[in-house]
C-alpha cells in the first residue's frame, strides 16, 4: 500500500516541550478573545473595504480549463499505459500531491483556482456553450438542483476520495486510480447535465466544493456577476458566505479525514488498527481487506469525533431571538470551519508538498515510468534538507493557531451580528473558545504523534 508520509525524516529538536507549545496555543487563542471582546463591539466583516483590479480575461480562463482537461487526461493515460510502479508512475503523485496539496494551498493564496481550471467543469462549459450555439437557444432548461440535498453530495465524495488516499490500497495504485478518476469525472458530466454546471459544481463536487470554502479566506476574490478580481482582508471573503446546507458536513468531514490521517501513524491507532483487523479476519477476511476495513472504521470514527466536538459546542451556544433552531444556528457559524479545515490541511500536508512536491519534476520527465527523460530531469531526487523537521514543526504550529484563530475572528462577527448586543454576544462565545482549544490541541497532539510515531 502506497501511504504518502507527511515527509518527516527524523525527530524535530524542540527547543521546548511539545506541551508547552499547546499551552503557548491555547493562550494565543484565549488573548485573542478577551482582545474581540474588549475591542470588537460591532460586526464588520462583511463591510470592510475591497479593492477593485480588473476583469480576469475570459481567453485566459478558457486556456486554463483547456489545461486542465489535458493535465487531467494525461494523468489517467499515465495511470492506465505507465508502470503499475506507484513511485515511479506520475498518477499517484499528481493526484494526492499536486492535486490534493497543491490546489488548496494555491486557493489560499489565489482564491478559488480550481473553478479556473476544474476539468470537468470546463468540459461541462465547453458542452454547453456549443450546445446553445447548435440549438439556437433550444436546449432544455437544466432541472432544479434540490435546496434540502444541498453540499451532502459533495460531504460524500470528499469521504469516499479519503477512503481512497487513507484505507484502500487499491486506489493508491495507478491502474485503479485511472479508472476511479475517470468514474468521478462521468459522474459530475452526469450530474452538470441534469442540473447544470454552477449548480452541480457548487454543491455535488467534492472538490469545487471544498477548494472553493478555502479560496474564500484568500485575499484574492472574483466577483461572480462580472468576473473582476479585487482584493480583500485575508479570511474576510467567508464572512460573506450565504449558508447552505452540507457546508458543515464537508468541512468536519475534511476536518475528520485530515485528523485521522495523523492518527493513523502514531502508536494509538495503530493498536486500535490491529484490533480492528482481528475482528475482521475473525469474520472470514483476508488480512488486507480486514486492515483497509479497520482504516476505513477508524476513519469514520475520527470523522465522528469532529461532528461530537462541533455538536457540543454548538448546543452550549444559546440561539438569539432572530434564529429559531439551533440547527439554522449551526448552518450561520459553519463558515468558522473553513480556517480550521484549512489549517489542518495546511498543517499536517505541508511537508508533503515540500518533499513529494519535488518529485514531480522527475515524474514530468519519465510520466509512464518506462526510461524516458524529456526534459533532461529524470534523475532528479527528493532533498530533504530543504526544510528541517523542527522548520516543519513550527510551520504546522503557526498554521493551526492562526486558523484558529481566523475562527475565533470569524465566529465574534457572525455573533454580533446575531445576538445585537457586544455582552451577550461575548458570552455566546465562551464555547467556542473552548470549540477552538480543543481542536487546536487535538491537532498538536496528532501532528505531534505523526512526527515521532
Amino acid at each position: 500500500m502506497l501511504l504518502f508520509a507527511h515527509g518527516i525524516v527524523g525527530r524535530a529538536d524542540l527547543p521546548i516541550p511539545e506541551t508547552l507549545f499547546g499551552a503557548a496555543a491555547a493562550a494565543v487563542l484565549v488573548v485573542s478573545f478577551v482582545a474581540l471582546a474588549l475591542g470588537w463591539s460591532r460586526p464588520r466583516l462583511k463591510s470592510l473595504p475591497e479593492k477593485d483590479l480588473f476583469v480576469f480575461p475570459v481567453a485566459l480562463e478558457v486556456l486554463l480549463g483547456a489545461l486542465g482537461v489535458i493535465v487531467f487526461l494525461f494523468t489517467v493515460y499515465a495511470g492506465i499505459a505507465g508502470t503499475s510502479g506507484q513511485t515511479d508512475n506520475l498518477a499517484p503523485t499528481m493526484v494526492y500531491v499536486a492535486f490534493w496539496v497543491g490546489v488548496p494551498f494555491a486557493s489560499l493564496l489565489l482564491g478559488n483556482v480550481f473553478g479556473v481550471i476544474s476539468p470537468w467543469r470546463a468540459l461541462g462549459r465547453a458542452t454547453g456553450w456549443i450546445g446553445e450555439r447548435f440549438t439556437e437557444g433550444a436546449m432544455p432548461a437544466p432541472l432544479v438542483y434540490p435546496e434540502r440535498l444541498g453540499r451532502l453530495p459533495a460531504a460524500a465524495g470528499l469521504f469516499g476520495f479519503a477512503i481512497c488516499e487513507l484505507c484502500w490500497a487499491k486506489a493508491t495504485e495507478p491502474g485503479p486510480l485511472a479508472i476511479i478518476m475517470l468514474l468521478y469525472f462521468i459522474a459530475m458530466l452526469v450530474g452538470m447535465s441534469l442540473y447544470g454546471v454552477d449548480a452541480w459544481t457548487r454543491n455535488a463536487d467534492a472538490f469545487g466544493v471544498l477548494f472553493g470554502l478555502i479560496g474564500s479566506l484568500s485575499p484574492l476574490g472574483r466577483r461572480a456577476e462580472n468576473g473582476r478580481l479585487y482584493l480583500r482582508v485575508p479570511f474576510t471573503g467567508a464572512a460573506k458566505l450565504t449558508p447552505v446546507n452540507g457546508t458543515m458536513a464537508v468541512l468536519i468531514v475534511s476536518v475528520g479525514s485530515t485528523a485521522f490521517d495523523g492518527a493513523k501513524e502514531g502508536a494509538l491507532f495503530n493498536n486500535l488498527a490491529q484490533d480492528l483487523q482481528s475482528f475482521f479476519v475473525d469474520l472470514g477476511l483476508s488480512l488486507g481487506l480486514g486492515l483497509e476495513l479497520g482504516f476505513v472504521v477508524g476513519l469514520a470514527g475520527a470523522v465522528l469525533i469532529v461532528a461530537i466536538i462541533w455538536a457540543l459546542g454548538m448546543a452550549g451556544m444559546k440561539p438569539p431571538p432572530s434564529v429559531p433552531s439551533r440547527r439554522e444556528l449551526a448552518r450561520a457559524f459553519a463558515h468558522t470551519l473553513i480556517p480550521i479545515a484549512a489549517g489542518y490541511l495546511f498543517a499536517h500536508y505541508f511537508s508533503l508538498l515540500a518533499y513529494n512536491g519535488q518529485d514531480l519534476w522527475r515524474l514530468a520527465n519519465d510520466p509512464l515510468g518506462n526510461g524516458a527523460d524529456y526534459f533532461g530531469g529524470a534523475d532528479a531526487t527528493i532533498n530533504y534538507g530543504v526544510v528541517s523537521a523542527t522548520g516543519i514543526w513550527y510551520v504546522q504550529v503557526a498554521a493551526l493557531v492562526i486558523g484558529h484563530v481566523a475562527a475565533l475572528v470569524l465566529a465574534h462577527d457572525r455573533a454580533l451580528e446575531l445576538y445585537g448586543s457586544a455582552k451577550d454576544a461575548t458570552r455566546s462565545q465562551l464555547v467556542m473558545l473552548a470549540l477552538m482549544v480543543a481542536f487546536t490541541c487535538l491537532g498538536l497532539w496528532l501532528l505531534s504523534a505523526a512526527l515521532h510515531g
